[in-house]
């Protein structure tokens, strides 16, 4: 079985937020260029991993269908926040590993 694997509009606020916060550090054309690559990472990690083997990752809370996926990246990583509902698996948001938590 394959899932519908959507991002919804707060996770897609989190990706540019998480691009913008990345692009004011960046010194190098480098790390301009390593701030696109993370956000196509978690895009490519959650639509991939997310549309085969959703059940696979830990369970956030009390609820079997709302779960995390951690994405590996550089020395840290982020977490993408999700839930499975029927075929359709929504990332509700998306954090720095290093953050506290999701809002």
């Amino acid at each position: 079985m394959s899932f519908d694997v959507r991002f919804s509009d707060v996770a897609a606020d989190d990706l540019v937020r998480l691009h913008e916060q990345l692009l004011a550090r960046a010194v190098t054309v480098e790390d301009l260029q390593l701030a696109d690559e993370a956000v196509d990472e978690i895009e490519i990690a959650c639509k991939a991993q997310l549309a085969r083997t959703p059940y696979l990752y830990r369970k956030a809370g009390d609820s079997s269908t709302r779960r995390e996926l951690v994405i590996p990246f550089g020395a840290a990583g982020y977490v993408a926040l999700f839930e499975i509902a029927g075929p359709t698996v929504m990332v509700l948001a998306v954090r720095h590993q290093r953050e506290e938590d999701f809002r």
